[in-house]
């Protein structure tokens, strides 16, 4: 799992992250508004935690941003006590969860989990379907035209990373942080014999595995 923390109290932060690394948690942290619409607008995050009150660029504002540039990941926002104005902007602007400052680390985690096992609309518990395959990814088990197909680890979280975002190109940078993360070794040819893999697995399926030139790679109907 991997969360992004937009908050500008950075006693908060630094405990969140140490809290992060006792659990093997990855996160980042962004401290005002802009620098954490721009981690934001990236969609490799699990889940992203996000404080209203902001420098630069408020919560409601960094909400409304990502959620128009159709970035579904689930979104929990802090408020301060008594704000129910804000609670009510936010989740008519998206957001999935809200908790009230000041909050206990152990229900913030838990709110935490609970959104990272939220499914899509095209997930249902540990299956993704899209036009005629099947992916259990639990199991790695791809089902095409009748075809079962056992994935390889990286086969499998490319795939996951493409299904759950149908149509989104995902840049070969975030391919790469999100499936082999702080392993330096690796280059972006390798994601190109991965997703030659997977286009051989779906190639008589009405699904296709489009090379953005320059760019990164998209899943989409034919």
């Amino acid at each position: 799992m991997r969360i992004l923390f937009i908050e500008d109290e950075i006693k908060i932060t630094d405990a969140l992250q140490e809290l992060c690394k006792i659990q093997n948690i990855d996160c980042d942290v962004a401290n005002d508004g802009e620098e954490g619409l721009l981690f934001a607008l990236n969609p490799i995050y699990d889940v992203i935690v996000l404080d209203i009150m902001l420098p630069l660029k408020s919560g409601l504002e960094i909400l409304k941003e990502i959620r128009e540039g159709d970035i579904k990941t689930p979104v929990l926002m802090l408020t301060a006590k008594g704000t129910v104005d804000d609670k009510v902007k936010g989740l008519d602007l998206g957001a999935d969860d809200y908790l009230v400052k000041p909050f206990s680390a152990k229900e913030l985690f838990a709110r935490i989990r609970a959104l990272s096992r939220r499914p899509d609309q095209d997930i249902k518990g540990e299956i993704i379907t899209y036009e005629d395959l099947e992916f259990n990814t639990k199991k790695n088990v791809l089902e095409a035209k009748g075809t079962e197909y056992k994935l390889s680890v990286k086969e499998s979280k490319i795939l996951e990373m493409l299904l759950k975002r149908p149509n989104q190109v995902f840049t070969r940078e975030q391919i790469l942080d999100r499936v082999w993360g702080f392993d330096k070794e690796v280059n972006e040819n390798n994601i190109e014999i991965y997703v030659h893999n997977l286009r051989k697995k779906i190639l008589d399926t009405n699904v296709k595995i489009d090379t953005i030139r320059g760019v990164g790679y998209s899943i989409g109907k034919r």
